[in-house]
């Protein structure tokens, strides 16, 4: 239930205070004056400076990011089911253009703060929409915003994905399914014209990120072409999907997870790609790179798309402390003016930090590079400018030169 309290504050140094005013929308620990006072998770809180002036109205609710998102700066401005309609509607409103799309039928239609409510994101397949809460505070406003949501849209099914626990693992302590009808299993969607199957009920993943579209299509448009493929953490396989699609000699995916192998498979065949000319390796991504190294295999193309955070029972890697090394590993196994494409959606470091690691990978291994193109999120994708650490992908084209 909303919790309307106008006496419910929560009192912010005075350092802060004028950042919230201009914008900044995560509530943060060290911003908040006093923590042994705080309020329950989903409280609309008013946030009064020291002086006990009114900054802005947010809800409490702990996440891995802070303690809550700045909702509104508007003092007059209730939190009910007509501000939660509102937003929405503007969200949709941004991105209508990608509803008369017949070639792209899956996509972001609610990105949190950047659509004006952190914690929440909202997403399209095909007429069904995944919501995803990512904090208890936020799921507390669950009717409000499930309501706002069937008042804006025509739908299929609206499913959802509980990501708060306290590492923001997806929690299946009840069904992924909410209203409407269920989607079949899977469901069809595309891509550019691309075909992927998606599943809305089977645990934190549906089948494809969303936010690389862009990306996989320029890997189809521009670097497949009578080339071999090398994907990296390929999850289901969909970079190596569009490359075969785009013209590749042969895709080669590597994935740790046994499920890959059955996910890439399937993808493949919904988009009538032979499989018996792809190869699929459920395999340690670094074991595979001295596997490849030991054989003297060479890539004209590397894809490499780690998670920010994995642990093996031999390796674990951090983006932020390991690329340098996964980068050094790709360099050695690509052909001379082949391409890597290097890309991270680690939120810990920013694009000239991405492109230092680039530059120091090359430089240790004494090889010279060019690079093509970059990437960050997509329109769909929307970022508060208040709030850049949000705009979290980063993808970078890099040509290998002597």
């Amino acid at each position: 239930m909303l919790i309307m309290n106008d006496n419910a504050n929560l009192i912010i140094k005075t350092k802060y205070a004028q950042e919230y005013k201009d914008g900044y929308p995560l509530l943060t620990r060290e911003s908040i004056l006093d923590l042994q006072s705080t309020p329950n998770e989903g409280t609309i809180v008013n946030l009064i400076d020291e002086k006990k002036q009114f900054i802005a109205k947010a809800y409490y609710g702990i996440q891995n990011r802070g303690y809550g998102w700045i909702l509104t700066t508007k003092k007059s401005e209730s939190i009910d089911l007509t501000f939660f309609t509102t937003k929405i509607k503007e969200a949709l409103k941004y991105r209508e253009n990608f509803f008369t799309n017949k070639e792209t039928t899956a996509f972001r239609v609610f990105n949190g703060e950047g659509d004006g409510i952190g914690g929440l994101s909202i997403d399209y397949f095909d007429g069904y929409y995944m919501i995803t809460w990512y904090s208890v505070g936020i799921y507390e406003l669950k009717n409000y915003i499930l309501e706002a949501l069937k008042n804006s849209v025509e739908y299929k099914g609206i499913y959802q994905k509980k990501r708060f626990d306290a590492k923001g693992k997806y929690l299946d302590d009840e069904a992924d399914f909410i209203c409407g009808e269920e989607a079949p299993k899977p469901i069809l969607v595309k891509e550019n014209g691309v075909n992927f199957a998606i599943y809305l009920d089977d645990g934190a993943m549906v089948g494809v990120f969303l936010d690389q579209r862009c990306v996989r299509q320029t890997l189809r448009d521009k670097y497949s072409k009578d080339k071999t493929i090398l994907n990296t953490f390929s999850y289901t396989g969909a970079f190596s999907v569009f490359a075969s699609l785009g013209g590749a000699k042969k895709t080669t995916s590597v994935d740790l997870a046994k499920r890959s192998l059955p996910k890439t498979t399937e993808q493949f065949k919904i988009n009538s790609i032979n499989i018996d000319e792809q190869e699929i390796v459920v395999d340690d991504v670094f074991n595979y790179f001295k596997y490849a190294v030991r054989n003297k295999f060479l890539f004209d193309v590397v894809v490499l798309d780690p998670p920010s955070f994995a642990r093996s029972k031999k390796i674990t890697f951090s983006a932020s402390k390991d690329y340098v090394k996964l980068l050094k590993e790709a360099i050695q196994i690509t052909n001379e003016n082949g391409v890597i494409v290097a890309s991270t959606n680690s939120a810990n470091f920013g694009m000239m930090t991405f492109r230092g690691f680039i530059t120091q990978a090359f430089k240790e291994l004494k090889f010279k590079f060019k690079i093509e193109e970059r990437f960050s999120l997509p329109k769909d994708f929307r970022v508060n400018s208040n709030f850049e650490e949000a705009n979290y992908l980063k993808v970078i084209f890099i040509r290998k030169l002597k």
